[in-house]
């Protein structure tokens, strides 16, 4: 006789348990806080944990981009020491290999251009007074002065007078004291990033495998492969972005001291740095060289026009013939997002930033095409 009692206050406490979860869980997230002071408190430490933790953050940004240009330098190498691992060679042996190279052509390039670097840049400082006062004396500005009148005027003589002084070309840059200071923060930061270069390209074999084991064990051969696929097409994209600015820095370079434009190493440097950003590096230096060839000799600008046309049909012969050839085993991005990918990342961390956004586009692109949309599709097919 008790036992349809139990029954139905079992089933009475069911109900009421299940009313409870169910208001419960439609109470807003604020109704589990009884005291407002409590919300507050929780609430403004967790904003002091996110500031502090930007705080570390930014605090640590040297050290962060210390590792990425490691890293990408090491995916880089990497193509290299798998082509030697191919032939025979075992990787420790292959790493040898390939940082010795890498040494000796930086030692060669150091050696080649710096001398003529520093002078360069030494005779640019003494030349920019007497440019700046033939710049003022140019046909054009003699025009300009007599259409717009002595207000005109009265701007050149201040830049002139501003130019002319020692003391301003120094404050430009700082002072003597603080250009030592980067070049000694260059120079540790280059050692830096070489000997973790040295230890990523090492490791990276073991890298790919504990990323891939840290995937679930069902998806770990699609993600073995789709690492495979991005380092070997950031490898390749990195290490012929270098080929490339390289080639366009000897044209440069030869094109420059064929026509007898002073500062040719110095211009050449700056081709180098400049066209590793991709797309538009080249076009950016083909205009800047320009200007700075015609500001030269403003007198005779025959030869800033014959750099400029040169340089043009060089640029085609890059994008159609050499660009193609260097960069086969890439992954192709569209021209609107190598654009958007240059200019974000060059907003984010400069140089560095515009030449590492076209891997990571790249490498986006690769999982989109791989993985989302043919899950998607899946998805459409009922599967």
């Amino acid at each position: 006789m008790t036992k349809p009692r139990i029954s139905s206050i079992g089933a009475a406490e069911s109900s009421a348990s299940t009313e409870t979860a169910l208001a419960t869980r439609d109470r807003p997230v604020w109704g589990g806080l009884a005291r407002p002071f409590a919300a507050g408190f929780f609430l403004t430490l967790g904003a002091l944990t996110a500031i502090v933790l930007g705080l570390a953050i930014s605090s640590l940004s040297t050290v962060l981009i210390y590792i990425a240009i490691a890293l990408f330098v090491a995916l880089a190498l990497d193509p290299l020491v798998r082509f030697l691992v191919r032939r025979g060679i075992k990787r420790a042996w292959g790493i040898v290999v390939t940082f010795a190279a890498l040494a000796a052509v930086i030692a060669g390039m150091l050696w080649i251009v710096l001398p003529p670097v520093v002078r360069q840049v030494e005779q640019f400082v003494r030349d920019v007074p007497s440019i700046v006062d033939d710049i003022l004396r140019s046909e054009a500005v003699l025009w300009l002065e007599s259409t717009f009148g002595d207000s005109l005027s009265d701007v050149f003589d201040e830049i002139q007078s501003f130019v002319t002084n020692p003391s301003n070309i120094a404050a430009i840059g700082g002072g003597l004291l603080q250009v030592g200071v980067n070049v000694v923060t260059a120079i540790s930061g280059g050692i830096i990033v070489l000997v973790l270069s040295l230890y990523f390209l090492a490791s990276l074999p073991k890298m790919k495998n504990a990323l891939v084991r840290l995937s679930p064990a069902r998806s770990r051969e699609t993600v073995a492969e789709m690492t495979r696929q991005i380092t070997e097409s950031v490898g390749g994209y990195l290490a012929g972005m270098v080929v490339l600015a390289a080639m366009n820095a000897i044209f440069a370079f030869i094109l420059l001291t064929i026509l007898g434009v002073p500062f040719a190493a110095l211009l050449a440097v700056l081709a180098f740095a400049i066209t590793l950003i991709p797309l538009v590096g080249s076009v950016l230096f083909w205009v800047g060289a320009t200007v700075v060839t015609f500001l030269t000799d403003p007198t005779a600008p025959v030869t800033a026009i014959v750099f400029a046309g040169v340089y043009l049909v060089y640029m085609q012969i890059e994008a159609y013939l050499l660009t193609p050839r260097v960069m086969n085993r890439t992954v192709a991005v569209p021209g609107s997002l190598v654009v958007i990918g240059a200019l974000v990342g060059g907003t984010l961390l400069g140089l560095l930033g515009a030449l590492v956004a076209i891997p990571v586009t790249a490498s986006i692109l690769l999982i989109v095409n791989q993985i989302i949309i043919p899950r998607q599709d899946a998805k459409k097919r009922g599967v």
